[in-house]
C-alpha cells in the first residue's frame, strides 16, 4: 500500500549564508538508510565545504543554477538540467548566481553526514 509523506524535516545545512534542506525521504525524516530525497533552496552566493561522499548523488536543478566544482573543473548546472557525483569523488556545491538555486538531490543511500567526508572533518 501507497504510503503518503505529509510533511518534511528541516536539516541542518552546511555552509553559508545559510539554505535550507527540507528532507522527504531518509534517515531524519523517514529513517530509510537506502534513499535519501531532499528539497533544498540556497541562497545567492551560498557555499559549502568540499566533500568526498560514499554515496551517489544525484540533484536536479528546478531554480536558478548550482555550481558544482569537482577535481577536473567544475560544472554549472541550470534550471532544467542534472549531475551525478559518483562515490569518492571530491566535489563542491555553491549558488553563486543572484537568484540562488532550487534544487531536489537524490542519494544512494541515504545522507548521512559521517559518510559526507567534508574538507575540514
Amino acid at each position: 500500500m501507497p504510503r503518503l509523506i505529509e510533511t518534511a524535516s528541516r536539516v541542518t545545512a552546511a555552509g553559508s549564508p545559510p539554505k535550507t534542506i527540507d528532507e522527504y525521504v531518509g534517515r531524519v525524516n523517514t529513517g530509510a538508510a537506502n534513499v535519501s530525497v531532499a528539497h533544498m533552496h540556497s541562497p545567492p552566493g551560498w557555499a559549502e565545504p568540499g566533500q568526498t561522499p560514499e554515496f551517489d548523488e544525484y540533484t536536479l536543478v528546478l531554480r536558478g543554477e548550482l555550481r558544482v566544482e569537482h577535481t577536473g573543473g567544475e560544472l554549472t548546472v541550470p534550471a532544467g538540467q542534472a549531475v551525478h557525483v559518483a562515490p569518492g569523488e571530491w566535489v563542491r556545491y555553491s549558488s553563486p548566481g543572484p537568484d540562488g538555486a532550487e534544487y531536489v538531490a537524490v542519494c544512494l543511500p541515504a545522507f548521512e553526514i559521517g559518510a559526507a567526508h567534508r574538507d575540514g572533518d
